[in-house]
């Protein structure tokens, strides 16, 4: 019986093998947006098993076992070893059919360690014991594995009081990947709280070295954060926002909104919306000041289940796609950085599917001919990084822009074992065409050009757009 993930999986016919097998397969790897630790890089960690390598923080997977009837102690506990997590994981497996999580389990028990076999109960206990050897090898470490999956550069998300000491160290090593910063300034924003707020400011100010009084200051201080972020080698920034903020504000109003919520009055929903505004517009000016590409992650409702946030807190798996209404909001933020000459490189990630013939008309608004593809519609993020999601992410740019031009794939992911989602994109892009050119939609004479489309989508594209 043919092996589940062989050779050809998810190419359905001979010109997406070719595209894929010729072009596609051995692109290095710029993972240009994830969330790994970057102490991990740093110390070269080794995990100690296959447990602690796939279920520490990995949401995705707690949502499919709790809706699966596992106890959260299974999911999130203290009080469970990683192999009774592992065990109820194994058993899970199963029903996460037609789910990414069954495909994308597979495919890495199949590129990092050479298992063909599927997960299940019976076969649990064999694989933990035997990737669990092999993640106690120097291969298998952090850096054995980024090296593995022959990663050239990774941009991890950092808050602006970050100390960045791990991208130091990798940097003054010289270390052969490199290990870039991502400007995530979310808590410079998150006004809703002020005792919260007012306790980020106070750790802002003191590594800025800036006294933070006026808003004036606290631009200061993210200046001299944002400068230290460059000195790093940072390129990209990134914003978690629930929707785009561009409501009409002058200089007065925003000075008056941050003394109100620096001295601990809560703010109205219009004066949080301006602060926002504001924020997002000095943020894009810094960014275009540097030639960094600016990126935002918009649409989702976080922390839905009071009572589980309270127990667990942020990132464990209680967020959902929201359904904000954007585009004119966008179209002002963009239109204001465009007329004052300031737009910088920008992808936008939506997460509700229904914006995605809006992003990709939205971008071509701005393109102006300084680079290609300076507007970009990001890959399906979140919920929608998996098949069907990618492929209407990537129809929505090729019917509506130049998909030729796409910056292609990220992981987004906190784990070393999540690279294999390069090979899932990869092989779901050479399908795509690979389909179109044997249905005729495409000419199979131009298979030269198709063939560097793929591997300029692949690596090279984000190679030369971020210049890494």
């Amino acid at each position: 019986m043919k092996e589940f993930i062989h050779e050809d999986f998810l190419l359905q016919t001979d010109t997406a093998k070719q595209l894929y097998h010729n072009h596609a397969k051995n692109q290095p790897i710029i993972d240009y947006h994830c969330h790994l630790n970057p102490e991990y890089v740093a110390n070269d960690h080794k995990f100690d098993n296959l447990g602690q390598i796939w279920l520490e923080g990995d949401h995705y997977k707690w949502r499919a076992m709790r809706t699966n009837g596992v106890d959260e102690k299974y999911c999130t506990g203290k009080e469970t070893s990683d192999w009774e997590k592992f065990e109820k994981w194994a058993e899970t497996v199963p029903y996460t059919m037609r789910n990414p999580l069954y495909h994308w389990t597979h495919l890495e028990l199949k590129t990092a360690f050479g298992v063909d076999k599927l997960l299940n109960p019976d076969t649990a206990k064999e694989i933990f014991d035997v990737c669990t050897e092999k993640l106690r090898t120097s291969e298998f470490s952090a850096r054995g594995l980024m090296k593995k999956y022959n990663v050239k550069a990774v941009c991890t998300t950092d808050d602006p009081v970050d100390s960045l000491e791990h991208h130091k160290s990798l940097k003054d090593e010289g270390f052969e990947i490199k290990v870039l910063p991502t400007w995530r300034p979310d808590k410079a924003m998150a006004v809703e709280n002020p005792a919260e707020y007012h306790k980020y400011v106070e750790k802002l100010a003191e590594v800025s070295g800036v006294t933070i009084v006026k808003f004036h200051d606290l631009i200061e201080a993210l200046r001299k954060r944002h400068d230290f972020f460059a000195g790093v080698g940072c390129k990209l920034s990134d914003h978690g926002i629930e929707e785009f903020y561009a409501e009409p504000f002058t200089q007065t109003e925003i000075e008056r909104i941050f003394d109100k919520v620096h001295g601990g009055t809560e703010l109205t929903t219009g004066e949080i919306r301006k602060f926002k505004s504001a924020m997002l517009y000095e943020g894009a000016i810094m960014d275009w000041e540097k030639g960094w590409t600016q990126q935002f992650h918009y649409g989702a409702i976080r922390n839905n289940n009071t009572r589980l946030f309270n127990k667990l807190g942020a990132d464990t798996g209680f967020d959902s796609i929201g359904d904000f209404t954007v585009a004119k909001a966008m179209s002002r933020f963009f239109d204001q950085l465009d007329k004052d000459n300031k737009l910088a490189k920008t992808i936008i990630y939506n997460l509700n599917p229904r914006d995605n013939d809006m992003i990709a008309t939205m971008i071509g608004n701005f393109q102006d001919g300084s680079a290609a593809g300076k507007m970009q519609f990001g890959s399906g993020w979140w919920f929608l990084d998996q098949k069907t999601g990618m492929e209407a992410q990537m129809n929505s740019l090729s019917n509506l822009g130049l998909l030729s031009r796409f910056v292609g794939m990220l992981t987004d992911s906190r784990s070393f074992l999540s690279y294999p989602r390069h090979e899932y994109f990869r092989r779901i892009l050479c399908n795509l065409i690979g389909n179109d050119v044997e249905n005729g939609l495409l000419p199979s004479s131009e298979m030269d050009f198709l063939g560097k489309m793929v591997e300029n989508i692949s690596y090279f594209n984000a190679k030369n757009f971020f210049n890494f």
